[in-house]
């Protein structure tokens, strides 16, 4: 079987769930998602708990994206870390949605959140 499984990348959302609920929100590139954020009409600041936490309610293993053998990050910051790579139509942005994470000691690593461009 390929990795990652269903039963994996719902263990996976689940423990983003957690993470944004605990704030343990690191975003990687804070320009980039800044810039993104802008694009999709909210407020980092004040906004992107919410945001992430009502796309990973939206988000099932089917959404998965990512390759399979999940891709490690090459970034220093997260070097070696699987990451997973979803599409979804978020209700909030009325568009399909990429969202890219890490996950490490009980933080979510924020790569990319933008609108599909695939």
């Amino acid at each position: 079987m390929k990795r990652p499984s269903h039963k994996e990348l719902t263990k996976k959302i689940r423990e983003a769930e957690k993470a944004v609920s605990e704030g343990r929100i690191i975003i990687l590139n804070q320009e980039v998602i800044a810039c993104d954020a802008l694009e999709l009409g909210y407020l980092i600041e004040q906004e992107l708990a919410e945001v992430l936490f009502g796309l990973l309610d939206e988000i099932s293993p089917e959404n998965y994206a990512g390759k399979r053998p999940p891709q490690r990050s090459y970034k220093k910051e997260i070097e070696d870390l699987d990451l997973f790579a979803f599409k979804v139509e978020s209700s909030r942005f009325r568009c399909r949605v990429y969202v890219k994470f890490a996950l490490a000691g009980g933080d979510i690593w924020l790569v990319s959140l933008h609108q599909d461009r695939g």
